[in-house]
């Protein structure tokens, strides 16, 4: 078997995107913005630009999980929105750095067990 996903799992496979304009204007809203990218660092996101972070699943109950946790750490003010897409649908995206098509995403590794 090649080292890529099997086709059932990049349909299966899920990745979570998380975008967010929030407000720090003040001290408070820069508290609780920072609360709220923390909490998401803390579940496994990692910042893929400014106010857009991403998390791997292997399947749609574990986003589901993972989105729920993210609905519980809202901030008060703000705009949030998730958007969960499947592996295949994330392995079209295309990046840029300037003009250069950029190759730098890399899927994460799957523990195999015996």
């Amino acid at each position: 078997m090649k080292n890529d996903v099997s086709p059932f799992n990049r349909y299966r496979n899920m990745w979570i995107m998380v975008f967010f304009d929030l407000p720090t204007d003040t001290k408070t809203e820069r508290k609780e913005a920072a609360r709220f990218r923390k909490a998401l660092l803390k579940d496994g996101f990692v910042m893929f630009q400014f106010s857009v972070y991403f998390r791997f699943c292997t399947c749609r109950e574990m986003a589901d999980l993972h989105i729920q946790r993210i609905k519980k750490v809202l901030p008060s003010k703000g705009k949030i929105s998730i958007l969960a897409v499947t592996d295949h649908q994330f392995g079209k995206m295309e990046l840029f750095i300037g003009r250069k098509v950029d190759q730098s995403i890399e899927r994460p590794q799957q523990l195999q067990l015996f």
